[in-house]
């Protein structure tokens, strides 16, 4: 986008141009200096899509289940985003699985976009970027974005701060009974799809779930539902979409999704804040050599970590 300014960019993802957000996503996972400006032009622009996380181990189906809901979405003329944090190749540092060989059906279809992001080793289910890639897709006209998490388990709960509606995915014969689950990732969930329920012990997992489920305390009146679904069978996906359309109404009536988007919001300056401060702390001259030192010697026990930390401030004023 060298010969393109900011503004025509930002109109050009405005309109849905494929090559125009490919790029802008290109460089907000660059971190280059042209992302934020344009984020800063699309920004007036967002707040109209709704982002749907779905996550859950691994082996469940999360893929299948997010493709057929994109297909649902489309059929209702929505258009659609999909997010599809991967994890990080050791060898490339990319995605293991990449946008291409996923969700090959919609390749056509001009009304829907897909994405595959690698986590680059963040931990939290979400890549790093996820946030902003988000952002972009609303600015660019996808009502429904749906981001599929990673599937490493309790490390998932990060999707609960950016998602306004979180599905958490489980399959019978996993191992993954509800008593050997992670507290947290229960305590996301808005609502639990029973994927792939024409397997043995689908009914004994859902008697289990609905225990479980009993024992946790309703969010503003709003009890966690139990779906279920053969995603490879297009079973189950409709009754699914319903339930998050529900459960959308339901916390729009009672001002809590705006309630969430401040919340939201509140975590996401602090994380910039951080970012922008550790910037400019460690960013100057010679300011990551000095942290290598100063973690040296907090090994070797010659200095405590509360010293060193002081130290770096005290270096950092003329900066701040």
């Amino acid at each position: 986008m060298k010969n393109t300014s900011v503004d025509d960019w930002a109109a050009k993802v405005r309109g849905g141009d494929v090559r125009a957000i490919s790029r802008a996503i290109t460089a907000i996972e660059n971190h280059s200096p042209e992302a934020e400006s344009l984020l800063k032009e699309l920004f007036p622009c967002t707040g109209q899509a709704y982002l749907t996380g779905i996550t859950g181990a691994p082996g469940t189906g999360k893929s299948t289940l997010v493709d057929r809901l994109a297909a649902y979405h489309r059929k209702q003329q929505d258009r659609v985003g999909v997010i599809a944090v991967d994890p990080t190749s050791p060898y490339s540092g990319g995605a293991i699985l990449g946008d291409r060989i996923r969700m090959q059906g919609h390749a056509g279809d001009a009304g829907i976009f897909i994405r595959s992001m690698a986590t680059r080793g963040f931990l939290g289910g979400l890549a790093r970027s996820t946030a902003e890639v988000a952002l972009l897709l609303d600015a660019a006209g996808k009502r429904q974005v749906l981001i599929e998490t990673v599937g490493v388990g309790q490390d998932e709960i990060d999707i609960v701060r950016l998602a306004d509606c979180v599905l958490v995915v489980l399959v019978p014969g996993l191992g993954d009974d509800i008593q050997n689950m992670k507290a947290g990732l229960m305590e996301i969930g808005d609502i639990f799809v029973l994927n792939k329920a024409d397997r043995e012990g689908a009914d004994r997992l859902e008697e289990q779930l609905h225990a479980m489920l009993s024992l946790v305390m309703p969010r503003d009146g709003w009890h966690p539902p139990v779906v279920r679904t053969v995603a490879t069978e297009n079973k189950g996906i409709e009754e699914l979409a319903v339930a998050v359309e529900k459960f959308r109404r339901h916390f729009e009536a009672g001002g809590q999704r705006r309630q969430k988007h401040v919340q939201h919001w509140e975590s996401r300056l602090i994380e910039m804040l951080e970012s922008r401060l550790l910037e400019k702390v460690l960013g100057g001259k010679g300011g990551e050599e000095r942290l290598h030192a100063l973690a040296e010697e907090v090994a070797a026990r010659k200095k405590d970590p509360f010293t060193a930390v002081s130290e770096i401030l005290r270096g950092a004023k003329s900066v701040l």
